[in-house]
């Protein structure tokens, strides 16, 4: 198989060859079709440091095509079309064909491309799981309260806001600062936008109530104070960004107010129990993409796997500045 894979942290993807893998048990044998990049893939790749010996192959958002399944898989089976994110612990899918544990992998969406379908995997499971398995919102107790996301026109805040007002039914404000990107978040179905920059500021223009839940998909320590001080007493803030410095979690404790971490990789990497929960939220996913319930947010394909899309991919994703999700088609033969 080809793959496209990083020797440390400052050099570009080089293409390497290697043994197509086998699969066995529960995990499926997957040609890829097509990928999106991701943050995580740039910090990966900077973990790397001054080099290792064997090239690390990154990447963790893909779609494909089963072409062999494990003795134990029961899932799917040769010939499926798939989606998926993966496991951060094992090979990414910046290559002609991947291993996969099936319990983390969904059906792909029938009316999607490729390049579509790939972009959605990784922002799906990190805003599900932050709504509704971290925050444990729930639609028959919580229609109508408030939550604010903050970094609404990035990947992941992109499936947020839909999923918070499509089956939260929450009152969604979202933040974005330039025109393009308030003009997104509104269009997926924001009920406010508001510039984070000025955050706490121009949320009490809304003359709304304090927040009950909030999501920050942005760096946690320039918002950790701002966020503490804003949320609602009994209310969720649910981070996704490693803090960098140390905060005092007791100014919390007269709100009884809580602070939740998501990280979507934590089922796969520790085998947990509910593993199999992403791929039935995947498939949901799938369904909601089928019937126009969610929109996809793909916004553009540079081409095939290769040094210069890839390149070109985390140059893009460092400005820090994309709206939706940048795909790559499969690595061509």
């Amino acid at each position: 198989m080809k793959a496209y894979g990083f020797f440390h942290a400052n050099g570009q993807a080089q293409l390497i060859e290697r043994e197509t893998p086998i699969a066995k048990g529960r995990d499926l044998l997957i040609k890829i079709d097509a990928i999106a990049v991701n943050p995580v893939d740039t910090k990966i790749k900077a973990s790397l440091g001054d080099g290792v010996e064997q090239a690390r192959i990154i990447g963790w958002d893909a779609c494909g095509t089963v072409i062999d399944t494990g003795s134990e898989c029961d899932l799917f089976k040769t010939g499926d079309k798939v989606f998926y994110s993966g496991d951060v612990t094992r090979d990414g899918c910046y290559a002609s064909h991947q291993l996969v544990d099936e319990r983390i992998v969904g059906k792909a969406p029938k009316n999607l491309s490729a390049e579509q379908a790939a972009a959605m995997p990784l922002t799906s499971i990190t805003a599900w799981e932050a709504l509704f398995s971290r925050m444990r919102i729930r639609a028959d107790l919580d229609k109508g309260k408030t939550i604010l996301i903050v970094g609404g026109a990035g990947g992941v805040g992109s499936i947020a806001i839909q999923l918070a007002k499509q089956l939260g039914q929450l009152n969604v404000v979202a933040t974005a600062s330039r025109q393009e990107s308030i003009d997104w978040c509104s269009e997926l179905g924001a009920d406010h936008v508001i510039n984070h920059q000025q955050l706490s500021e121009h949320y009490s223009t809304l003359n709304i109530p304090a927040p009950d839940y909030i999501l920050c998909l942005a760096d946690t320590d320039p918002y950790y104070e701002e966020l503490t001080d804003l949320i609602a007493p009994q209310g969720l803030i649910c981070f996704v960004v490693t803090s960098q410095q140390h905060h005092n979690i007791d100014k919390l404790k007269n709100k009884s107010a809580g602070i939740v971490w998501e990280f979507m990789f934590a089922r796969p990497m520790y085998h947990t129990a509910d593993m199999i929960e992403q791929h039935r939220l995947l498939n949901k996913v799938s369904e909601m993409l089928d019937n126009k319930i969610l929109k996809c947010t793909h916004k553009h394909t540079l081409g095939p796997i290769s040094t210069s899309n890839i390149e070109r991919a985390h140059q893009l994703l460092l400005t820090a500045r994309t709206i939706g999700k940048i795909s790559l088609s499969a690595i061509e033969d």
